[in-house]
């Protein structure tokens, strides 16, 4: 497709890619080892088409913890931010997204909802009387946000991350021991863990940012979101939404941003355009190596940063 990125977006793509044999791939989840680590794609979303790049823009993964950004915008609307920032802070982190030494030190608040405590905290503020109820309505989001409406999760990551999940187990126990939860943990981790296993491609991923771009409208101007809980997110992304390297990439890349151990990471670029990227070969942090230098690329080449 002809669009006003064009050929210079495919060349971008082609200099990030080599930056992949730098990463690994997630393999502590081991449906994810699965994944080839040299893909590298593009999507992006400006409300009127879609501008595919590289071969594999299409390749369906793991929203993981981008789904953290779709959970919070959802509790948020559930409850209103008295009660979702009763339960969970707002302020970065310099520890890795899994730790939990901070909640020893904060009374067992996770210091915001972009790490693992956090959302599990934030998942359990959920509407519904099941995990299925709860997946659902998430998922209904998810399909209005992307216009896909067969989004769903993928059964096989979800089991498996379900069955690796001790860490999460502890993070939610030792929150459940001190009131930030009081629900059965295995249930809690069974939504958490299909959470993190809905399916997306990158064009998903654009649309999804777009409508967190747009102040929570899609493309036909229909609210989805609210701005407000749009701005908030968008501000969670900013801040916190590439785990450990949040500060460096705000310096170096400047936009709102979420990525996820599948290698995906969505961005919203305010009033403008959403991204949506697929590099599945991970640095030490958890970003995906090719994924942030192209994004880097990206923001650089079009002028993209917000600050």
């Amino acid at each position: 497709m002809v669009c006003q990125y064009g050929e210079q977006l495919e060349k971008l793509v082609k200099e990030a890619e080599p930056y992949a044999a730098e990463g690994k791939v997630a393999d502590y989840i081991p449906a994810l080892a699965k994944a080839d680590q040299g893909i590298l794609a593009v999507s992006i979303f400006d409300g009127k088409e879609t501008c595919f790049s590289a071969g594999h823009s299409t390749e369906m993964f793991t929203l993981q913890s981008i789904s953290k950004v779709l959970t919070l915008a959802l509790a948020l609307m559930d409850h209103g931010e008295e009660v979702v920032f009763d339960k969970v802070g707002m302020e970065p982190t310099g520890d890795p997204y899994n730790s939990i030494a901070k909640l020893e030190s904060l009374v067992a608040k996770p210091l915001n909802p972009m790490i693992n405590a956090g959302a599990l905290a934030v998942s359990h503020l959920i509407k519904g009387e099941s995990t299925e109820e709860r997946l659902e309505r998430l998922l209904q989001l998810i399909r209005k946000m992307s216009a896909r409406p067969s989004v769903t999760y993928n059964r096989e990551v979800a089991q498996s991350e379900f069955n690796t999940a001790d860490l999460n187990r502890s993070l939610a126990f030792f929150m459940k021991q001190h009131r930030i939860i009081d629900e059965n943990v295995d249930q809690l981790l069974d939504f958490y863990t299909k959470q993190c296993a809905i399916e997306v491609d990158c064009d998903d991923l654009a649309r999804i940012g777009f409508v967190l771009a747009n102040g929570g409208k899609n493309e036909e101007g229909e609210e989805i979101i609210p701005f407000e809980i749009a701005r908030l997110v968008k501000t969670f992304m900013v801040t916190c939404g590439m785990y450990n390297s949040s500060g460096e990439f705000a310096i170096r890349v400047g936009i709102p941003a979420k990525s996820g151990v599948s290698g995906g990471i969505v961005g919203a670029v305010p009033n403008s355009i959403g991204i949506g990227i697929y590099g599945p070969a991970l640095d030490e942090k958890g970003n995906s190596v090719a994924g942030m230098k192209l994004l880097e690329a990206l923001s650089s080449y079009y002028h993209l940063s917000i600050f």
